[in-house]
């Protein structure tokens, strides 16, 4: 329609230039009938041109107003108008901005992860490097290298479904396409949190096999429970090597060790009497109760590493001793690392009761002492483990509670600030830290729970289980609740009246951690410890078992006073 009227105009503009021209006077114009005619044409089509425009302007609003009527004008502008109030749409635009705020997460992840990895590869070369070095299995470093590698492959293609997930139209991606990823064919089977092999085929074991009238009288001092369960394994190995009965501390001057421990059961596994109770001492030896020889493990601090008020409480029972008297010179603070020989030579005697004091802080064959099981010959898994009942009462609180897969964390905190800071490096992490670390080894152990151990005030526990989110959900932290009679997990416990002892739950506690999938434990803590011992000797310790935020340090540390 525009090329038409152009071309109208230009035609008009030619007919006006070719009427205006001034012809020349000498030759005045012939008119004929042929140019009458020619110019009839002109003035007709002129005119045809004039009504096709007023047409055209007369049928054009009719034309609107037509398509206005028969067209549904809100479908047509139906993106448009529709994009901004529509819910899916509203619903499409959330789900991509979680997808986004997700995968930088992830990402994030994935760089630390990627840190680890590298300060790892750099400790395995210093340690290769070392030609003394014995810290590394070869083995063990390589299938740790692949596991934590496979890890880093699967958290990519997780982040690849997170950033994909919000455009399916149909089903989502299926993350199960980490194991069949041709790229990682043999390791697609590899469990990154797999159960450590303690090669137990190699394990070194001395016999203990204790003359029927020689004690020695076990005595710890330092620390809480866990401390006391430490030094009483040494004094069982130190037993075994001066061929004694060992004889457990009286609950009126220690811990009451019968309502957490099955002392018989260490007979059993032994295969002969090797531990007496000390009322069975006390009657074996007609309640002559005297300790014939007191030769001290440790000098410094203290002879025997015993304060005025325990030989007191010694003495309430009817037992009488001798002066204390040091063996060698050795301090608690920088204890000295001793043979069986050593050992054997210095404490050896004749006399029917000797006792050699505290003994947690010695430092005896650390190789053999950590062996799984212990170095002592025996039948089970471990000597020192928790009573029946204890276990028990564990397996129901796991069966109602967190199932078969679930990490353990233990989270000191009462005491701790003072404590680490005193430490260099520092071992106490502000919350929100702590919270990171928790997430990415909940994440890479792939378990649902974490069982929360702690002593940290509510204040805390209700930040830290704020602040634990693996892929956008929050991981629950479950303690164990206060006794409810409609529960019947601790039932047992309640029945033997073993219910509300306190070192009967701590030693709850370290069961229930003890059984976990993944134990994230606390630097420094004798507790954590003996829970990595009982793991160990149980055959439950993972690859993934670490202490919190391991590798790390602090990203803030108060001063010091």
């Amino acid at each position: 329609m525009d090329r038409e009227s152009s071309s109208d105009e230009e035609e008009d503009r030619r007919n006006l230039i070719d009427q205006n021209e001034i012809l020349p006077k000498s030759n005045p114009p012939i008119i004929s009938t042929f140019h009458l005619d020619h110019f009839k044409d002109r003035i007709a089509n002129a005119n045809f041109t004039f009504k096709k425009r007023y047409l055209f302007a007369i049928f054009l609003p009719l034309l609107i107003l037509l398509l206005f009527f028969t067209t549904d004008i809100k479908n047509l502008f139906r993106f448009t108008t529709s994009n901004v109030s529509d819910p899916r749409f509203n619903s499409f635009v959330n789900r991509m901005r979680e997808s986004e705020l997700q995968a930088l997460s992830l990402l994030r992840q994935q760089q630390l992860g990627l840190f680890k990895l590298w300060n790892h590869t750099s400790f395995v070369n210093a340690s290769i490097a070392d030609s003394n070095s014995t810290l590394l299995n070869p083995v063990d470093s390589y299938l740790d290298f692949k596991s934590t590698v496979v890890s880093q492959i699967s958290l990519n293609r997780q982040i690849q479904q997170v950033l994909l997930s919000s455009h399916q139209l149909g089903n989502s991606l299926d993350l199960a396409d980490n194991v069949t990823d041709p790229f990682l064919s043999g390791f697609a089977s590899l469990d990154t949190c797999r159960k450590v092999d303690q090669k137990l085929s190699e394990r070194k074991t001395i016999e203990w096999n204790p003359r029927p009238d020689k004690y020695l009288f076990a005595i710890c001092m330092s620390g809480q429970m866990s401390n006391h369960l430490i030094c009483l394994e040494k004094h069982m190995f130190f037993a075994a090597l001066l061929n004694r009965i060992l004889v457990i501390p009286s609950p009126k001057v220690d811990y009451q060790f019968d309502r957490v421990l099955d002392i018989d059961r260490i007979n059993k596994c032994v295969g002969r009497k090797v531990v007496v109770e000390f009322d069975e001492f006390a009657e074996a030896m007609k309640n002559h109760l005297h300790i014939d020889k007191f030769m001290c493990y440790f000098s410094l601090p203290q002879p025997c590493f015993m304060d005025d008020d325990h030989v007191k409480k010694l003495k309430s029972l009817g037992i009488s001793m001798d002066k204390l008297k040091a063996a060698w010179i050795e301090d608690v603070k920088k204890p000295t690392k001793r043979t069986m020989q050593d050992v054997i030579a210095k404490f050896s005697s004749n006399d029917n009761v000797i006792a050699i004091g505290d003994v947690f802080y010695a430092d005896v064959e650390r190789d053999l002492v950590m062996q799984p099981g212990g170095p002592l010959a025996h039948k089970c898994k471990t000597l020192i483990e928790p009573s029946r009942l204890i276990l028990l009462t564990a397996q129901r609180f796991i069966q109602t509670f967190l199932g078969e897969k679930f990490v353990a964390l233990h989270f000191r905190r009462h005491g701790f600030l003072i404590f680490c800071n005193a430490k260099k490096p520092s071992c106490f992490f502000p919350i929100p830290q702590a919270a990171d670390c928790i997430a990415r080894v909940v994440e890479r152990a792939n378990t649902p729970v974490v069982y929360l151990s702690t002593d940290a005030a509510e204040s805390e526990t209700s930040i830290l289980q704020s602040l634990v989110v693996v892929n956008g959900k929050a991981v629950p932290l479950i303690k164990r609740p206060a006794r409810n009679p409609a529960e019947k997990w601790d039932a047992l416990l309640y029945r033997h009246g073993l219910d509300s002892d306190p070192q009967v739950e701590a030693m709850l506690d370290k069961t229930i951690c003890a059984m976990s999938t993944v134990f994230i434990g606390s630097s420094g803590s004798t507790f954590t410890e003996d829970i990595l011992r009982l793991r160990k000797d149980w055959g439950s310790a993972s690859l993934c078992d670490e202490y919190l935020c391991q590798g790390e340090l602090p990203n803030f540390i108060a001063d010091d006073e």
